[in-house]
This record gives C-alpha cells, structure tokens and sequence, in this order.
C-alpha cells in the first residue's frame, strides 16, 4: 500500500518488479484527480533512464529496498509507450489496463471506465494528499506583526511628614546699664548742693531696662506640588523565530528547492 501523505517523496525511488529485480526508478507519479489516490507511475529504464514505462500501482507496495510492482521486469519495459505529459486520458489507461491485464496481472487493476477522471501527474496541480489545486503550489511564510500595549510597570505617589530643623536668627536687643557721673561744684549748682542737711544719709535708686527675645510661629503655605507624567519615546529590539515553507524539487534532472 502506497502512502497517499507522501507521494512526492516516491520520485525518484527504485521500482523492482515481483522478483526483486530492479526495473528502474520512478519518474513521476500520476493521481486520481476526484480521489487523490496515486494510480499510475512512470518508470524510467534504459541506459542513464532514457526510456520511460508505465506501470499502475493498483498493487505497489512500498518496501525499504524500494517500489515493489507486482509484474516482471520485461512486462514493465514492454509496456505501450505513451507520452508522459501531465495527464492520461481515459483511452490511454485503457491501453495500458488492456496489456497489463493480459501479462499476468492481479486482479486489482481496473479499467479506464472505472476512473473518475483523468489521472493526472502528482506535480500537475493536484496535491499529493487528496484535494485539487490549481497549476501551482502555494508557498507560505510567517511575519512579525509587532505592534505594542499599554501595561502597568509600577507606581508613585507623593506622601507628608513632618521634619524638625533648627535656625538661627540675629536679633538686636537693647540693654539699660549704670553709669556714675561726677560734676563739680559750681556758682550754678552751689545751691542745689548746700540744699539740705550738712550731714545726712540717702539712697537713690535707678530701674534699668533690657530688651530680650520674642519667638513665636505662624504656619504659612510656601509651594504646591502634584504628580504628573510624562511619555518618553524610545526603541526597543525585538527578536522572534519564524517558520517559512520552502518547496524542494525532487527527483533526477530536477532544478534546486525555492
């Protein structure tokens, strides 16, 4: 049974008939267009694969030495030649049906009438896994959509507390002190001092005075402060993987992958 999920990888693959010969390798492999399921297969023979025959794989069997066809080595290279172009008409199946069925074939092969369709070659836009495609295959990568988002990265806030200083003020104060003053008897001032006893005892007495510091306090507002932000553009790197397809060509005489 051939694995329908896997198709491409049989280009190229050694084909050995019933006995285990080998009859050559596969060309290209051809499918049921409503089905997906891989009915014919061309196999190159001759010298450097010069020549190509079909076989059908009604019965193939992948095996590890390679694509095992249950017909002999000369009935494959015998097989009618027909141009292996990107599909088989009904007619063409038929004529191979016909002369595989009259070499000693199994009696799974069916006929062109029992198609649904033109078989038509795996790489011819048909995918190799069942649905139809058109005449090329759709090569798929992935892109960086980067775009950004507002996330919360932390917070602030303005909180009051007291705190005590000490300041020093110059503040200038007065003082009374006492001072003696002498003056001399004089015509002017004669009287005043003969005024009164000879001989007496007296006191005088003078207040003095003296300015000293007064504090006090008052509370008075000396600013606002409120909270505020600000947006600073920047760049920032970002590195991420991404899956692209690439599209190998497989097989002999095939060119490189894209």
């Amino acid at each position: 049974m051939i694995n329908e999920n896997n198709i491409a990888a049989l280009i190229g693959t050694k084909v050995i008939d019933r006995d285990g010969d080998k009859i050559g390798s596969v060309g290209q492999i051809y499918v049921d267009p409503s089905t997906g399921r891989p009915n014919w297969a061309s196999v190159r023979t001759g010298l450097f694969g010069t020549s190509e025959s079909f076989v059908p794989l009604d019965d193939a069997v992948e095996e590890p030495d390679g694509l095992r066809v249950p017909f002999e080595k000369a009935v494959v290279k015998d097989a009618p030649r027909i141009e292996d172009d990107a599909e088989l008409s009904p007619q063409e199946e038929e004529q191979l049906y016909s002369y595989y069925r009259g070499n000693g074939t199994t009696s799974g092969l069916g006929t062109a009438d029992a198609t649904t369709g033109t078989a038509t070659t795996a790489g011819a836009g048909h995918d190799t896994s069942g649905p139809n495609t058109d005449d090329a295959m759709t090569r798929s990568e992935e892109r960086l959509d980067v775009g950004t988002e507002r996330v919360e990265t932390g917070r602030a806030r303005l909180r009051k507390y007291v705190v005590t200083e000490n300041q020093q003020v110059e503040v200038p104060v007065t003082r009374e002190e006492v001072r003696v003053e002498r003056e001399p008897i004089t015509d002017a001032n004669v009287g005043e001092a003969l005024d009164g006893p000879e001989l007496s005892e007296e006191e005088h007495e003078v207040v003095l005075h003296e300015e000293r510091p007064v504090v006090d306090k008052e509370t008075v507002p000396v600013e606002r402060v409120r909270l505020d932000s600000e947006t600073v553009t920047g760049t920032e790197t970002v590195n991420e993987d991404v899956r692209k397809e690439r599209i190998d060509v497989e097989g002999e005489g095939r060119g490189s992958g894209v």
